[in-house]
């Protein structure tokens, strides 16, 4: 896992109340161009990192409905 101490986490707005939560670092985005995403239950855990541009491309595919709900 890489350390990401100092950044700050938000939990998505998309998150439902049954455990599902991811968390993303807005800040890291625009000083790296790569955005930090890990699940909020394991905050140990592994952090996925992914372009800033694909994780733009995916916000849009999740607000227009493009992944169905489970």
């Amino acid at each position: 896992m890489t350390d990401y101490p100092s950044l700050q986490w938000v939990k998505s707005s998309y998150s439902g109340n049954g455990g599902s939560c991811v968390e993303w670092a807005p800040s890291s985005a625009s000083a790296t161009g790569a955005v930090p995403v890990r699940d909020s239950k394991d905050l140990s855990g592994p952090v996925l990192t992914v372009p800033a541009e694909a994780f733009a491309s995916f916000v849009a595919g999740v607000k227009a409905g493009e992944f169905g709900t489970v």
